[in-house]
C-alpha cells in the first residue's frame, strides 16, 4: 500500500471517531427549500406517478432536452440539481465512471474479487452479500457527494468466446448462472422496500449490460463499434437473452443498458424490437434504458445507420432509449423534434422513466441525511466486516485444478525457504482486474506466503508479456535452493481487457517456458498458480508429473494474496468451481470470433461454444474443480416422472404427446410444475470443506437440444463425516425446455436424466392433454 493511501486511510479513521458516523455533507438534489419545495413533484405522500408527470409538465422542451444525458443539467428556477448518471460498482465502488471521485474522508473502497472469480463460487448468497456491502459504501459515498445513486453495473453478457478481454466481467457461460448471479447481485444493490406498483424506494439503482449478444471487443480487426452480431433467434432466447430477462423480471432491475454493436444488422439501442417490444414491453422492465456511451453517436458516425443525426436521435428515442451516455440526444434532439421526427409526447416518456427512478432513490425527498440509509458514511466504507467479506469471496472462488499426490496444502512446519517466482507474484493492481476503484489496502501473493513461510523472491519474468531477455536463470536458482516453488502465473490488463480481445489461448511470451525450467529444477514441490479472467491453455503443465498442482485464482481482489496463501497451506479447503469451459489453443486456431453460433454444425466442422454445445476436447471442463477432502452424492428423494398438464384450448396437433416430441412452453400449465430433488452429500476425506452440488439434465435427443444443462446448483459446508440434505426444484418450464430454431421454448417429452456427479438419475416427462 502506498504511503500515502495509508496515511489517508489512518485519517480517515480519526476523522470518523470526531465527526457523526454519517458525515452527510451533500445538499439536496431538489426539494430542499424555497418556493419549489411547496410544489406538487416535491410532496412524498403523493403517488410517483402524479409527482413525476407535474414536474415534466413545468419543463421546457430545451430543458427536458438537457436531462437525456448522463451529465444532465439542472433545473435551478425549479431548485434542481444536476445529476452525474454514471457511476460504476463492478465488484466494489468504482472511480471508471465520472460520477464517483476519491478523496478526503472516502480514499477508498473495498475491491472484492473480479466477477469471474465470485462465479467460481457458485454461492448466491455470498453474491447478494457482496452487492450490500458495495451499496452501503456507495450510498455512502452519495451522502458525502463523492458518488451518484445509478450504478452501471453488473455486466450479465455470456462468457461465449474464451478470447473476449471483457469476459473477466462475468459470471460466465452459462446462462442461468448468470441469470441467478444478476438476480442475487441485484438484489443486494438496490434493496428494493415497499411502495404500490413497483415504485418501492430504492437504496441505489442497478444497470444490467450490455444487452445483447455483445461479447467482442477488437478482435483482428473487428471491434465492437463496427460489429453486426448474427444471431439466430434460437441463441437470443435460449443463451443470450437469458440473464437479462432474469435481471427484469425476477431482479426487479432499474436499468437496462443497450450495446455497441448491431443485432442482425440494426444497432441495438435503434431497435425498437429489443427494447421497447421485449425489455418494456414482454418483460415489463419498470426503469429506464440507457445507452452504452456514445452508443447513439457510433450508429451514426461509425455505423452509418441513419442519414442525419436528428434521425438517430429519433430513431434511439422511439426504440424505447431513454438515456444517453454521452452528448448525442442534447445535441440534436431539439432540432429532431422541430423537424417532426420524433414527438415532444416521446420525449416526455423517456423522461419519465428516469425521473421515476430518481424519485424511488429518494432524491426528490428533500434532506438525504433525514431519509433511508441517510447515516451512512465514512465508517461504512472500509469496514472489517467488507473486507472480511473480500477475503472470504476471494477464498471462495479459487479452483483446485490439479493436486497430484495431495501435494497441497503445504505444511509450514516442514518448509525451510520457498521460491515465490512469477510475474504475478507480488501482483496488487493486476489483482482487481478491470472497472475497479481505489481499494482499502491490498494483499499480494508474496505478502499472503510470507505470513506462512520464509520467502526466496524471484519475478522470472518482469512483466506478464515475458519477451525478450528475462531474468529466468535467477529464478531457476531460487527453486533449486528452496523447498517448495510457487510460480504465480497468468494474465493482466495488458492482455486482456476491455477493447482488447485474445488472439491465442497459451500463456504469454516466455512464461511457459520459465514454469517447465522451474518445475525441473525445483527440488521440493511445483505449484503453479494462474492468476487471470479468461481460461488459459496449460495443457503443458497438467501433464507435466513435476507441476505437483495447479490453482485458478482469477482476479481476486484485494485480499486476494491472503486468500491465495490460505488455500495453498491449508487454512481454506477450495472449493471452487470453473465458471468457463478450459479451451485448447486448437479451438481458437479453427474458430473465429465472429461466428455467434452455440450449437456445433458437425457438417462444417463447427465445434459448437460453451458446455451446453461444444463437442470438442477440453483442458478443464466447465465446473471443474477439486477439494483437499471428498465428497460423495446419494439421491434421497425424486421422482420417476412427471406429468406436464397442457392447456387444451391452445395446445396444437404439432404438441404431440408422444415421446421424441416437444411442447411449447406457453402451452403448458407451468404454475407450480417443479421436480422435488434432494441430494445427501457426506464428506468422506479428512478435512472439513465446502462443495458445490451442480445438477445437470441430459434432454431426450433433439436436433435442437443441448447436449447438457446446468439446472440448480447450491453450495454447502459439510464437515468430516458429517451428511448434509441439499433439496432442489428443478422447474421443467424454465429449467428443462430449450429454444427451437424460431426461437420458441418447447419442453421435450420423454426420459430426462439428471447427472449429479457420479450419480444419474432418469425422470419420464409425459404430457397430459386436458381436452381429453
Amino acid at each position: 500500500m502506498a504511503k500515502s493511501l495509508l496515511f489517508v486511510l489512518l485519517f480517515s479513521v480519526l476523522l470518523s471517531a470526531c465527526i457523526p458516523r454519517g458525515g452527510a455533507t451533500r445538499p439536496a438534489f431538489a426539494c430542499g427549500g424555497g418556493p419549489a419545495a411547496a410544489l406538487p413533484f416535491c410532496r412524498v405522500a403523493l403517488p410517483i406517478r402524479a409527482r413525476v408527470a407535474d414536474l415534466i409538465g413545468r419543463l421546457t422542451l430545451d430543458e427536458k432536452i438537457r436531462l437525456l444525458v448522463n451529465n444532465a443539467a439542472g433545473v435551478p428556477r425549479l431548485g434542481i440539481a444536476g445529476y452525474e448518471w454514471w457511476s460504476e460498482a463492478l465488484h466494489g465502488v468504482s472511480d471508471v465512471g465520472p460520477g464517483v471521485h476519491f478523496g478526503g474522508a472516502y480514499p477508498g473502497a473495498t475491491s472484492f474479487p473480479q466477477v469471474i472469480s465470485s462465479a467460481a463460487s457458485f454461492n448466491a448468497t455470498l453474491w447478494e452479500l457482496i452487492g450490500k456491502a458495495v451499496s452501503d459504501e456507495a450510498r455512502a459515498m452519495y451522502n458525502g457527494g463523492q458518488a451518484g445513486l445509478t450504478f452501471w453495473s453488473p455486466n450479465v453478457n455470456i462468457f461465449r468466446d474464451p478470447r473476449w478481454g471483457r469476459g473477466q466481467e462475468t459470471p460466465g457461460e452459462d446462462p442461468g448462472v448468470a441469470s441467478r448471479y444478476a438476480v442475487s447481485y441485484v438484489r443486494g444493490l438496490q434493496q428494493a422496500s415497499g411502495g404500490p406498483h413497483g415504485h418501492g424506494r430504492l437504496k441505489l439503482a442497478a444497470c444490467c449490460k450490455h444487452y445483447t449478444a455483445y461479447d467482442l471487443d477488437n478482435w483482428r480487426g473487428v471491434d465492437r463499434f463496427h460489429f453486426n452480431a448474427k444471431v439466430s433467434k434460437q441463441d437470443l432466447e435460449d443463451t443470450f437473452d437469458v440473464p437479462f430477462k432474469a435481471c427484469v423480471v425476477e431482479g426487479k432491475v432499474a436499468s437496462v443498458m443497450c450495446s455497441y454493436n448491431q443485432v442482425n444488422g440494426v444497432p441495438t439501442c435503434a431497435d425498437p424490437n429489443l427494447l421497447r417490444n421485449t425489455i418494456r414491453g414482454q418483460w415489463a422492465l419498470n426503469g429506464y434504458i440507457v445507452s452504452d456511451c456514445d452508443s447513439v453517436g457510433v450508429f451514426y458516425n461509425t455505423q452509418h445507420y441513419t442519414s442525419t443525426p436528428e434521425e438517430a436521435a429519433a430513431d434511439a428515442i422511439k426504440a424505447g432509449l431513454d438515456l444517453d451516455c454521452g452528448p448525442f440526444l442534447a445535441q440534436y434532439t431539439v432540432s429532431a423534434v422541430k423537424q417532426g421526427l420524433v414527438s415532444e409526447a416521446q420525449v416526455n416518456a423517456a423522461l419519465t422513466n428516469t425521473i421515476t427512478v430518481q424519485m424511488r432513490l429518494g432524491m426528490y425527498d428533500g434532506d438525504p441525511s433525514k431519509q433511508p440509509f441517510g447515516n451512512l458514511g465514512p465508517g461504512d466504507v472500509c469496514t472489517p466486516a467488507h473486507q472480511n467479506l473480500a477475503l472470504e469471496a476471494a477464498r471462495q472462488g479459487i479452483v483446485l485444478l490439479k493436486n497430484n499426490g495431495h501435494a497441497l496444502p503445504l505444511s509450514p512446519s516442514h518448509l525451510r525457504f520457498v521460491a515465490v517466482i512469477g510475474p504475478n507474484s507480488d501482483a496488487t493492481v493486476t489483482m482487481i482486474g478491470n472497472y475497479a476503484g481505489v481499494p482499502c489496502g491490498y494483499t499480494s501473493p508474496l505478502q499472503g506466503i510470507g505470513r506462512y513461510a520464509k520467502t526466496n523472491h524471484q519475478m522470472g519474468c518482469t512483466n506478464v508479456a515475458c519477451t525478450g531477455n528475462q531474468p529466468i536463470d535467477a529464478a531457476i536458482a531460487a527453486a533449486r535452493n528452496s523447498d517448495a516453488t510457487i510460480l504465480i502465473m497468468g494474465l493482466d490488463q495488458s492482455i486482456e481487457a476491455e477493447a482488447r480481445d485474445r488472439d491465442g489461448l497459451l500463456l504469454p511470451g516466455r512464461q511457459q517456458e520459465l514454469v517447465s525450467k522451474v518445475a525441473k529444477a525445483s527440488r521440493g514441490p511445483t505449484i503453479l498458480v494462474l492468476m487471470c479472467g479468461g481460461p488459459v491453455d496449460v495443457t503443458f503443465a497438467k501433464n507435466d508429473p513435476r507441476i505437483a498442482a495447479i490453482l485458478w485464482v482469477g482476479y481476486p481482489g484485494q485480499a486476494g494474496g491472503a486468500a491465495i496463501a490460505d488455500v495453498l497451506f491449508g487454512k481454506f479447503n477450495p472449493g471452487g468451481k470453473l465458471p468457463v469451459t478450459w479451451y485448447p489453443q486448437q479451438f481458437v486456431d479453427k474458430v473465429p470470433m465472429t461466428n455467434m453460433a452455440m450449437r456445433a454444425d458437425p457438417a462444417r466442422g463447427y465445434p459448437g461454444r460453451s458446455y451446453r454445445f461444444y463437442t470438442g476436447p477440453v483442458v478443464f471442463p466447465y465446473g471443474h474443480g477439486l477439494s483437499y477432502t471428498k465428497f460423495t452424492h446419494s439421491l434421497a428423494h425424486a421422482p420417476a416422472q412427471i406429468s406436464v398438464q397442457l392447456d387444451g384450448r391452445r395446445a396444437s396437433a404439432h404438441n404431440s404427446t408422444e415421446p421424441g416430441r416437444a411442447v411449447r412452453v406457453s402451452h403448458a400449465r407451468c404454475d407450480g410444475l417443479a421436480i422435488p430433488v434432494h441430494v445427501d452429500v457426506k464428506n468422506v476425506g479428512d478435512q472439513d470443506g465446502s462443495h458445490t452440488v451442480l445438477v445437470y439434465s441430459t434432454p431426450p435427443g433433439t436436433r435442437w437440444a443441448p447436449q447438457k444443462q446446468l439446472v440448480a446448483f447450491e453450495k454447502v459446508h459439510v464437515a468430516v463425516g458429517g451428511q448434509v440434505r441439499v433439496k432442489f426444484g428443478v422447474d421443467v418450464c424454465r429449467d428443462l425446455s430449450f429454444a427451437d430454431e424460431y426461437g420458441i421454448r418447447r419442453i421435450p417429452i420423454g426420459e430426462h436424466s439428471l447427472q449429479i456427479g457420479d450419480l444419474i438419475h432418469t425422470i419420464s416427462l409425459h404430457a397430459e392433454d386436458l381436452r381429453r
